[in-house]
């Protein structure tokens, strides 16, 4: 049986996201958007919907007179990622 896979993360950018900050644990925002190439209007809204989701947490701040967000997975956005890989994988497993 297939498991429905979270819609949330079945989106292209959402998932790039989550991928990133899966290996690093926390990445800037700037950085995000240059590994995506997401424009920033696309990627805030991205961000927005997994941080009200609890798969990430936004922490805004400035470093010197510029603006500094950054973005870091919680437990709950590493169990769904995790799920999410392993929901997929159910899909392409042909044993």
């Amino acid at each position: 049986m297939y498991n429905r896979l979270d819609p949330l993360l079945h989106s292209e950018l959402r998932l790039a996201v989550m991928s990133l900050l899966i290996q690093l644990g926390k990445a800037e925002f700037v950085y995000i958007r240059k590994k995506t190439s997401a424009t920033a209007g696309n990627l805030s809204v991205q961000i927005d919907k997994l941080s009200h989701a609890g798969y990430i947490t936004v922490h805004k701040s400035f470093r010197g007179k510029k603006p500094l967000t950054v973005c870091k997975i919680t437990t709950k956005g590493i169990e769904a990622f995790e799920k999410y890989v392993n929901d997929l994988k159910g899909y392409i497993d042909l044993n």
